[in-house]
């Protein structure tokens, strides 16, 4: 279910910068969900500092572009490492 989902997320280090806490991230992509009044679906998550978070929703350092890349590898990075510590594992 989402909230035990969103609890793993949390307890990860930042995927960009290794810093804790963490706060579990949504996607902002249309591909993902995410629309007027729509949030992304619940597995498109990545677990963020609030630097980095503040940073990819709207920090001025990087571009949409990079932004948009730094998220995606963040949730890459937050997806492996729950199957790496066995926080949630594939359905047969």
């Amino acid at each position: 279910d989402e909230k035990r989902l969103y609890g793993h997320v949390a307890s990860l280090p930042c995927q960009i910068c290794g810093r804790t806490p963490v706060q579990v991230s949504h996607s902002s992509q249309p591909i993902d969900g995410k629309g007027k009044g729509l949030k992304a679906f619940p597995w498109r998550v990545a677990a963020l500092c609030m630097y980095c978070h503040a940073e990819i929703d709207s920090g001025k350092h990087l571009s949409r572009e990079e932004r948009r890349e730094q998220w995606n590898q963040a949730h890459r990075s937050t997806v492996g490492e729950l199957f790496a510590r066995g926080l949630i594992r594939p359905v047969p």
